[in-house]
């Protein structure tokens, strides 16, 4: 096949089309117009060979590296599985491949905390779901999900968040319910090369298997490091009981991290702060997902304990577990970070949950200033607080700031490149603005992780699609066909108030 397809080059703005030299010379990629990425079909070795350093020349880059910010017409230069360099006109290493990048976005890869991954072939099957939809749909349905099912799911989750640039995402995996399920997870997630957190939970609200050694057989079997790119955690219900609190000793003593659902609507999530906190549960290692509706003072327990939050703008918005608490959280100081929650029901894009955020947020405060008869003179939330949320506050969150999050040199290399050359990229007047705003999913040229490039002028690369959706389909027919067509069409259009 011809790598290159005779193109020409693109010459707006200095981007190059990709040109090969001979091996041993420094091999220039560049980004593509939306033709030349519907009909390339290059192998891995082709273009990225394992091993070899990697040039981004000439980016804006968006390093949410505080000392250094933005950096507009830099190099980035990746060696091995690190960021070796960032500056003005780098020298390009032996033999390193360069992707032009002139006025193009650089960022590092979003981080998403919490998303339950076993549910991604149900993609848009809750569209319409409220949180009681979703409650009778999981008293129904995670009894029919074979083990081959979490793998089905797992696998195209993984798939997806690799090609929207969320390079790090924390599988909040209750849909693991025995031994068998729990591995067919962990082997979806090891099988593409994207890097994942397995919070290992189980949809009963009896937290006995914590303590009963399957966490053990487990951790030993297949989490021996902290440096693969697939780690492991606990996903816990607050606890209610001994049993409970048992659970939760065993991460404390384990020093094993917890992400819990704490704070629904309805639900007694001030209680359940509070028990988290007289038995010292609450750590910087625990991070609580949705977090809404509860008391100030609960808040403030959060805050005191150093925990995180993560915040699910568009599935609490549209299911109703309460209000994104964006504006208490920031007064209080909690740190945050941003999650997807579901492919079940919304976007597994983190462009779409920073834009939910910021407009959950800022329309309350213009409501609230609008009922007393004033206007909003100036917004406190702003895109680089939100962009900050779903790349470093996320890796925060993992315990992985020091490894992910930003454009650091000595980090792991985790980018993202979006292109230059769309009607919603042109032109960039104000970069982070730009990227939270009007940046998509579809502008996302090149998405590198531990710095192996897995996707390039919008072409996955050794990530193979083809086998997730055959996957994801043999488990919506297997799940069509076990409740019958009736009731699934009943499931996904539940009836009108």
């Amino acid at each position: 096949m011809d790598t290159q397809g005779g193109r020409l080059p693109l010459k707006r703005r200095g981007l190059l089309a990709g040109t090969v030299a001979a091996a041993g010379v420094a091999m220039t990629a560049g980004l593509s117009s939306p033709a030349q990425a519907a009909t390339t079909s290059v192998t891995e070795p082709d273009r990225f060979p394992a091993g070899r350093p990697l040039l981004i020349r000439g980016a804006t880059v968006i390093t949410m590296d505080r000392a250094r910010g933005i950096l507009p017409d830099t190099d980035v230069l990746v060696v091995r599985d690190k960021i070796k360099a960032v500056g003005r006109k780098l020298s390009a290493a032996h033999g390193a491949t360069i992707i032009e990048a002139r006025g193009a976005l650089l960022i590092p890869g979003f981080v998403d905390t919490h998303r339950h991954m076993w549910q991604s072939a149900l993609r848009g099957a809750g569209a319409d779901w409220t949180l009681t939809n979703y409650l009778t749909a999981m008293g129904m349905l995670p009894p029919l999900f074979r083990p081959e099912d979490i793998y089905a799911g797992n696998y195209l989750g993984m798939v997806d968040a690799v090609a929207d640039g969320v390079t790090t995402v924390l599988d909040w995996s209750h849909g693991s319910v025995t031994p068998a399920h729990a591995d067919a997870a962990v082997d979806a997630l090891m099988a593409v090369p994207g890097r994942a957190r397995w919070a290992y939970g189980r949809f009963p609200l009896d937290l006995s298997w914590v303590t009963s050694g399957e966490v053990d057989r487990i951790r030993e079997a297949r989490f021996s490091s902290d440096d693969q790119l697939v780690t492991m955690q606990l996903a816990l219900h607050a606890p209610s009981d001994s049993v409970g609190d048992a659970a939760w000793r065993y991460a404390v003593e384990h020093d094993v991290p917890v992400n819990s659902h704490v704070g629904f609507f309805g639900a007694a999530s001030d209680s359940d702060v509070r028990r988290l906190v007289e038995n010292k549960f609450l750590s910087p290692s625990t991070t609580l997902a949705h977090a809404t509706a509860m008391s100030d003072d609960s808040y403030r327990l959060i805050a005191d304990s150093g925990a995180f939050v993560s915040l699910s703008a568009e599935s609490d918005l549209n299911m109703g577990q309460g209000y994104p608490p964006t504006g208490v959280v920031r007064r209080f100081g909690i740190p945050i970070s941003l999650s997807v929650d579901s492919l079940l029901g919304w976007s597994g894009d983190m462009f779409s949950n920073m834009r939910a955020i910021l407009s959950a947020e800022r329309g309350l405060v213009h409501l609230r200033a609008h009922e007393r008869g004033e206007m909003v003179a100036s917004l406190d939330l702003r895109a680089a607080d939100v962009l900050r949320y779903a790349t470093l506050g996320g890796a925060e969150a993992l315990g992985m700031a020091d490894r992910i999050g930003s454009i650091t040199p000595g980090k792991l290399a985790d980018l993202v490149l979006l292109r230059q050359d769309t009607p919603s990229m042109t032109p960039v007047n104000n970069p982070i603005g730009h990227l939270v705003f009007h940046a998509g999913r579809g502008d996302i040229d090149t998405v590198v992780v531990n710095g192996r490039v897995l996707k390039h002028r919008g072409e996955l690369i050794g990530v193979n699609l083809p086998r997730a959706r055959r996957l994801a389909e043999a488990t919506q027919d297997h799940l069509v066909s076990s409740i019958g067509e009736e009731a699934w069409r009943n499931l996904i259009d539940p009836p009108r108030p």
